[in-house]
């Protein structure tokens, strides 16, 4: 079953459904990037340098057989690394094996101190974050836009980026349009506002946690369990339906081969057979007294999102 693309803001094509990798132990993840690719039908695959599986990551696409050129590749620049984004972005295709990167994000609008006490969450004598409060992310985002320049990467975007950041650290300053924003989109947190206004923009929104986290709620939320029974669907197959239906690229998260074939199938069918009063019934549910945020890290820094934490 061949995946529908959405095409970004320049042209490049995504395909609508994503394989994430987030949480996957490395040892996992081999194997489980050659599944999604090689017997589940993927064809786009989102990592991170900060989930410390990169090189596993690129071990399973070698694995699986598929050629580089049909599988679209994401990566994301980390919160130490604002101010050294090419370098940063050299070790990412390093450590993938890979010349380039179909799309590089910022993975947070926050810049930690690179020379603090923790490679990757430096801290405060207080134990609180150590962010650079004075670094303005028009100055990750120009770096982002000369990589892109250069060819290393064909689209670039950002990840938990609110509409207040957006709209006063970035878009007046930059000759490059994020292609996406990438962030926490669910059932219980389906920020419509913030979807409304990146369509507006020419910016598409990407769903990480699309089923929710570990023990999620969301998979025995009564509207989608009963929406799944009268489509003969899984209540997963309709959460991650509900967003391909509505054009958002979602990156639904698994190491077990069966729910990663499921999650990919069931998001397509889903998609093709939601009724339009069925998605607004979705659409409504956070409202109705179940609004949750599941990803809320402790930056101290007011990111500028409805309902945080």
């Amino acid at each position: 079953m061949e995946c529908p693309k959405v095409k970004l803001n320049n042209g490049v094509e995504i395909p609508i459904v994503g394989f994430g990798t987030w949480q996957s132990k490395p040892e996992e993840v081999v194997h489980a990037v050659e599944y999604a690719l090689k017997e589940a039908g993927y064809r786009h695959i989102d990592c991170a340098w900060a989930y410390d599986n990169e090189k596993e990551v690129g071990q399973g696409i070698r694995n699986s057989g598929v050629p580089r050129s049909e599988i679209f590749l994401t990566s994301k620049l980390w919160c130490t690394h604002h101010h050294r984004v090419e370098a940063a972005l050299d070790e990412t295709l390093a450590n993938l094996g890979t010349d380039y990167l179909d799309l590089y994000l910022v993975h947070w609008p926050i810049h930690l101190n690179p020379n603090g006490n923790n490679y990757k969450f430096p801290t405060r004598p207080d134990g609180s974050r150590d962010v650079l409060l004075d670094w303005r992310i028009r100055d990750t985002w120009s770096q982002m836009e000369a990589v892109l320049k250069k060819g290393k990467v064909r689209a670039i975007g950002v990840s938990n980026f609110s509409q207040r950041v957006l709209e006063r650290d970035l878009l007046p300053y930059a000759q490059v349009v994020p292609a996406v924003d990438q962030v926490e989109l669910h059932l219980y947190n389906p920020q419509l506002a913030l979807v409304a206004f990146l369509k507006s923009k020419g910016i598409v929104p990407q769903a990480y946690s699309p089923l929710g986290s570990t023990n999620s709620p969301l998979l025995t939320d009564e509207t989608a369990t009963a929406i799944a029974a009268a489509h003969g669907l899984m209540p997963a197959d309709v959460l991650l339906g509900w967003l391909v239906a509505r054009g958002i690229v979602a990156l639904p998260k698994s190491v077990t081969p069966s729910r990663i074939a499921a999650n990919y199938k069931g998001a397509l069918a889903a998609a093709a057979a939601l009724t339009e009063e069925e998605l607004e019934r979705l659409d409504g549910v956070a409202a109705g007294g179940k609004q949750k945020r599941l990803i809320t890290p402790p930056w101290g820094v007011d990111l500028g999102f409805d309902n945080w934490p």
